[in-house]
């Protein structure tokens, strides 16, 4: 066992096993829960990354951030070797004390606080788990067209009910704990490897390698790179910067520090950069192929002339989505919205309540696939501000979380004392909330003054300015405002 780890004792277990803010999975991951190696964690982050969203990711840099293909792979790259930072950093917290996100938070935002950051995070997760859920439902609904004569003849209906038949596919892999979505990850990592070799194999010689990537950026040709690439890079950077938070909730059950961080620094930037070519590629072969562009996987899988092939490929996208949607958009909220009330609750009740937010943030879609509303609106469209905007409101959680774990504590945490509501930690740490909501604050201005205003730069670069302002403001004001009696 790695000699950083802390384990809590029985006895200092047994007295905080009543407290409000406690309930069984919430507590320190005990040794023999501590099962996670380094190839678990890439396998974890190969799952997580080889999904519909990160395929469209290239197209979405093209598309609404004006840059050439080659310069949004670069990007792409560069974000995921940045935000590898923050993942490690938060890792080693979960990995030496078996705490996950949540309760970490109470060290830095207080044990009733800690609601702020960790529902802000929680929501955006359930945003992605109906964005992952829109993507499972239709290749169910393909897949079983291809399989079940009738089912083509029930149009949206068809759709309505893969949807909700995918989702709580999701719900059921989580309510069956870690080591079910540790065995999916391991499952499903080589085969989704696979699927991407294999659309390269099929891809390949359909499109101009050396014209899409000679393509002029869709920008000014006297507009400077720079604030495109930055304003690309933050976005990605916001891809992950959930799981940048939330990574104690995996790495609480890592045999070691060294297992969490070669497991991730092996399973993310690669996979990232590697599938977001795959999606460039295949996209602009679409064109030569189908005659039209197509972004999205699973529709240009679903155009292919082969009833075998699409059936395979089917299934091992609805276990991609699954395996990326159970792992990067149920686990956090689930835990989340547990920490609200930790007694009132549970496990079960978290993945339902995550399912029903992240099904109500989508539901306009759902009806539209379906047949039953008209909207002009698109998933799509709504990516390159989305991505903005949550980045600009959890970077500075993210340097908070830093700056307290590193700064302040010096990496040492009375673990006993942050599942006590009247503990050292105490209700609130207002060092952590101002530090929080003043960056928060500031973007939504910025937002507000528009591109043209001064200040916008702190919108569209907001993750890596929140970041900043977030653990400078942290240390400044936790003299004065924060709780400063946890135990050494």
């Amino acid at each position: 066992m790695d000699t950083e780890i802390k384990n809590i004792s029985d006895a200092d277990l047994q007295k905080i096993s009543g407290e409000k803010a406690f309930n069984e999975n919430l507590a320190p991951s005990s040794p023999s829960e501590r099962t996670w190696n380094k190839w678990h964690f890439t396998a974890l982050w190969v799952g997580m990354s080889i999904c519909v969203p990160t395929y469209t990711l290239g197209g979405v840099l093209i598309a609404f951030f004006g840059l050439s293909a080659g310069e949004a792979l670069w990007v792409i790259l560069l974000a995921n070797v940045i935000i590898l930072v923050p993942l490690i950093l938060n890792g080693r917290a979960g990995t030496k004390y078996g705490i996950p996100f949540p309760v970490l938070l109470r060290s830095s935002f207080g044990v009733v606080g800690s609601n702020l950051p960790a529902i802000t995070r929680g929501l955006i997760a359930c945003g992605w788990f109906g964005i992952q859920c829109l993507f499972g439902g239709l290749a169910l609904d393909i897949l079983l067209d291809k399989l079940l004569p009738f089912w083509a003849a029930m149009g949206g209906i068809g759709y309505f009910i893969s949807f909700f038949a995918f989702m709580s596919a999701n719900a059921y892999v989580v309510m069956r704990g870690f080591e079910s979505i540790k065995a999916l990850e391991t499952i499903a990592a080589p085969l989704l490897i696979l699927v991407g070799f294999g659309l390269i194999i099929w891809g390949w010689g359909q499109a101009d390698m050396a014209e899409v990537f000679t393509t002029p950026a869709n920008r000014p040709a006297d507009a400077p790179l720079l604030p495109f690439f930055l304003g690309g890079l933050t976005a990605m950077v916001g891809f992950w910067a959930t799981l940048a938070l939330n990574i104690p909730d995996f790495t609480r059950y890592a045999k070691s520090q060294k297992d969490q961080t070669i497991g991730q620094i092996i399973g993310l930037p690669v996979t990232m950069f590697l599938f977001s070519a795959l999606g460039v590629v295949m996209t602009a072969a679409s064109a030569s192929i189908f005659g039209e562009t197509i972004s999205d996987p699973v529709s240009l899988i679903g155009r292919i002339d082969s009833t075998f092939w699409v059936v395979l490929a089917m299934l091992i996208i609805i276990l991609a989505t699954i395996s990326t949607n159970a792992a990067a958009n149920m686990v956090a909220p689930t835990n989340d919205f547990q920490n609200i009330a930790p007694k009132a609750i549970n496990m079960r009740r978290g993945v339902q309540l995550t399912a029903l937010v992240g099904t109500l943030l989508v539901i306009w879609e759902v009806l539209r696939n379906s047949g039953f509303i008209s909207s002009d609106i698109s998933v799509e469209s709504l990516y390159s501000n989305w991505l903005l905007t949550y980045s600009s409101l959890l970077g500075p959680v993210a340097g908070i979380m830093i700056a307290d774990f590193y700064i302040v504590r010096k990496q040492e945490l009375d673990v006993a004392e942050l599942y006590k509501d009247a503990g050292a930690y105490g209700k609130y740490n207002w060092a952590g909330i101002l530090a929080f909501l003043i960056p928060a604050l500031l973007a939504l201005i910025a937002f507000r003054s528009g591109g043209d205003s001064g200040i916008f730069w702190l919108y569209n670069y907001g993750w890596f300015t929140g970041a900043t302002l977030g653990f400078v403001l942290y240390i400044l004001l936790h003299p004065f405002l924060g709780t400063n009696k946890s135990k050494r």
